[in-house]
């Protein structure tokens, strides 16, 4: 039968949903909640996400007034046996996975497959340091947050509520850049001589050229 006359199907849930392959995030100056409720909708509708720098999200207010509130959260808990829940994570990459699970109803199927294509990273571990990155204009800092305004990085506000592994992924992030830089000076440098090597021979390339533009190339 076709699905657009049965009276309880819709015809929409039989397009084909076009997806891309794993998309990846760098968090660095986002704000944490427009980042992670963009995020939540993509995982919903089926797409795979990776963030990584979560250490480097930014919440709005003062790192005093974050830490205050993150004290705050971390008191609820069950009162007889506090093992039992709700539980309180510090480092940034959990942090920000955990927002993420409150905004997609994760205590359905549908949820719990979204959460699911969700991964979360502090600094940007391989082989996510060699694929392209992305970023959300929508979520970004200098783009919402009125300047002067204060705001607090959340690798900070987790390493004053007992995140312990700062110094090793500011390390790691370092020697990652290093090694980065050294790459696209060679790729620059390449491309440098390439472009020389064809303006001394652009003379003799001419006729070819003409050859493949009339062919389409």
């Amino acid at each position: 039968t076709n699905p657009h006359n049965h009276p309880h199907l819709s015809g929409s849930i039989y397009l084909k949903m076009v997806l891309e392959k794993p998309i990846l995030i760098d968090c660095r100056d986002h704000l944490n909640g427009r980042l992670c409720s963009v995020v939540a909708k993509e995982l919903l509708a089926g797409q795979k996400i990776i963030l990584v720098r979560c250490e480097e999200m930014v919440i709005s207010g003062s790192l005093v007034r974050n830490q205050t509130k993150y004290a705050q959260f971390r008191n609820k808990r069950m009162n007889t046996n506090p093992r039992r829940g709700p539980f309180h994570f510090k480092s940034p990459a959990r942090i920000v996975w955990r927002t993420i699970r409150g905004m997609v109803h994760q205590k359905t199927h549908r949820g719990q497959a979204a959460i699911g294509r969700l991964s979360t990273f502090e600094g940007i571990p391989h082989p996510y340091d060699k694929m392209k990155r992305k970023v959300i204009p929508a979520a970004l800092r200098v783009v919402r947050l009125k300047p002067g305004r204060r705001y607090t990085k959340m690798g900070d506000m987790a390493n004053l509520v007992g995140w312990k592994h700062k110094e090793l992924v500011d390390s790691l992030e370092d020697k990652r850049r290093a090694k980065a830089d050294a790459y696209f000076q060679k790729k620059k440098a390449g491309a440098a001589l390439k472009e020389k090597a064809e303006a001394a021979c652009a003379g003799e390339l001419a006729k070819v050229n003409e050859v493949l533009s009339a062919a389409g190339y």
